[in-house]
């Protein structure tokens, strides 16, 4: 259930960040240019706002202990771990932030995800 909220939390923060990238292009440090993929911040914030409804959709998915979630937490917070150390130098404190809850995600659903229970009612 921690793991469900943690990626719940990284998706919110992803939202975040890719609202303010789709809406003040000014808010970051460096121009699109500098970031490692010179693309702009529109392409970036639609980026971060797909894989940070992907994390609430997967999170949520896991907090209802479905084991095909698993799988896809597993991918898509891998992915969205790149996208952040890809976007890193644009505003560090949010990346860096996404990206322990990410390593924690990842460590967790691969150690201990086989624990998960079913939240939902058993059928007897």
């Amino acid at each position: 259930m921690f793991i469900g909220i943690v990626m719940i939390i990284s998706g919110l923060i992803g939202l975040i960040q890719g609202l303010v990238a789709l809406f003040d292009d000014d808010f970051y440090l460096v121009t699109a240019a500098g970031l490692p993929i010179g693309t702009d911040y529109t392409i970036w914030g639609w980026t971060l706002v797909a894989f940070g409804a992907l994390l609430i959709g997967a999170g949520y998915a896991l907090l209802f202990g479905h084991t095909w979630a698993r799988l896809i937490a597993l991918v898509v917070t891998a992915v969205n771990a790149f996208i952040n150390l890809a976007f890193l130098p644009a505003y560090p404190i949010w990346s860096v932030l996404a990206i322990s809850l990410d390593l924690i995600a990842i460590y967790a659903i691969a150690v201990h995800g086989a624990e998960a229970k079913l939240l939902r009612p058993r059928r007897e």
